[in-house]
């Protein structure tokens, strides 16, 4: 059955492999990015251009969705920011500007997004095995990784909030992923898995994983980091 899907962070790795694969099985997709140029003219994929740190711009698009009168069954929230360096050189404006994308953001478009999403839809969220309590941690992601365990916490908060309305919430904690994001993060570091692999779990887990889950974080890791 056809979905109406929309991806953050779907101008390069997981999130425009999850895109391009949604489309190809004909689901409806809403591809956000700030740079769409990757994902013009493609077959049921409509792109927007969309700073997530921009609370404005966000305000711009879900008003333009919600005038479309269009139903929402699958949120994917993909997109995420990344600073990798000692704790010691990190700023104010470097913990702003990740916790901006990664929570403050995700969390206002979820939030402005919910009078269209289906009541038996799906909210996913994805994480980081770095955001886990107890998991291996890595020097130079203080930012980054802090900001991935403040989404855990926020996706089973909605869970609870949400739970006898819908949609559902969920946290998808990916490890080592062969993505631009992880060359930024671990240079030279060669992933167990693709981005196509792990596009296509991540599809078939926002499909069908609410069936099953909701308010839980599912790590996704075949290795470390």
């Amino acid at each position: 059955m056809k979905k109406n899907i929309i991806i953050t962070g779907a101008g390069r790795g997981i999130g425009k492999a999850t895109a391009l694969l949604a489309a190809s099985k004909g689901h409806s997709v809403i591809a956000i990015s700030r740079n769409i140029n990757t994902l013009q003219g493609i077959d049921n994929i409509q792109p927007y251009s969309v700073d997530l740190a921009d609370k404005t711009a966000i305000t711009s698009f879900c008003d333009e969705l919600i005038k479309s009168d269009v139903s929402i069954d699958v949120l994917i929230n993909n997109a995420g920011k990344l600073e990798n360096m000692p704790f010691s050189q990190s700023t104010f404006e470097t913990f702003e500007s990740v916790y901006k994308v990664n929570v403050f953001g995700l969390a206002e478009l979820t939030r402005q997004l919910l009078p269209v999403i289906n009541a038996r839809g799906h909210v996913v969220n994805i994480a980081s095995m770095g955001g886990v309590q107890g998991s291996s941690k890595f020097a130079g992601l203080a930012a980054y990784s802090s900001s991935k365990g403040a989404l855990i916490t926020l996706t089973e908060l909605l869970a609870e909030e949400f739970k006898e309305t819908g949609p559902s919430f969920n946290a998808l904690a990916f490890g080592a992923v062969q993505t631009e994001m992880l060359e930024e993060a671990f240079p030279g570091y060669i992933a167990p898995l693709s981005a196509d692999q792990m596009g296509a779990y991540l599809l078939n887990f926002a499909l069908t994983g609410h069936q099953f889950f909701n308010g839980k974080v599912l790590p996704v890791s075949s290795g470390t980091p």
